[in-house]
């Protein structure tokens, strides 16, 4: 292979023509001869303008942003009452706690006293303190004592405590509160027995 012939095909340029800028011409030495242009060298870039973006592409990305924006909207509007009915089971578990808890202590109190005068004010401040364990004002909850026997501390009698709560409903102005029952009642009972072997107490 020939220096010229090897010169040529570096240029990119098929044999016989040569470089003109980006362009490879046909190369006549004869007089007169009217020289030609091919094209471009193997290679080159094109100086057009750049090409336009593609609408497909634009109407893609505004179909992904407007899902975005739906999926969002749809997702906030479900996790709202989602989030409220979390809170709200939650205030009526403890509210159930705390029923629980104050009906215990109260027959515990009444049949552990000295009287019943003394037992009934001392169940009462026991379930005050229950409510206020789990959050509840101490008038929210509503005691009921019951006896089996008459006085109600007579050895073997039972004693029985109804605990009753009023949990409010959460994030509820209480104007809204005097015009609807917004409030979910919760109730617990416990049953205790004097003890046979005491004596009789008032």
């Amino acid at each position: 292979m020939s220096g010229s012939q090897r010169g040529l095909r570096g240029t990119g340029c098929a044999a016989g023509e040569v470089t003109l800028g980006e362009q490879c011409s046909l190369s006549v030495t004869s007089p007169g001869a009217v020289v030609v242009l091919r094209g471009r060298k193997a290679g080159s870039r094109s100086t057009e303008g750049p090409s336009r973006a593609d609408p497909s592409r634009e109407d893609r990305g505004r179909e992904v942003g407007s899902a975005m924006v739906e999926f969002l909207g749809v997702a906030l509007i479900l996790l709202v009452p989602l989030v409220y009915l979390v809170v709200t089971l939650g205030r009526v578990q403890a509210g159930a706690f705390a029923a629980e808890g104050a009906a215990t202590s109260a027959v515990r109190a009444m049949v552990t006293a000295e009287s019943a005068a003394v037992g009934t004010t001392r169940a009462d401040a026991a379930v005050r303190l229950a409510l206020t364990d789990q959050g509840f004002a101490g008038d929210e909850g509503a005691l009921t004592l019951e006896c089996s026997q008459s006085p109600c501390l007579t050895p073997g009698g039972a004693v029985a405590a109804v605990v009753r709560v009023e949990v409010p409903l959460p994030l509820l102005p209480d104007a809204v509160r005097g015009w609807v029952p917004l409030s979910v009642p919760v109730e617990a009972a416990r049953t205790g027995t004097v003890d046979e072997y005491a004596a009789v107490r008032p």
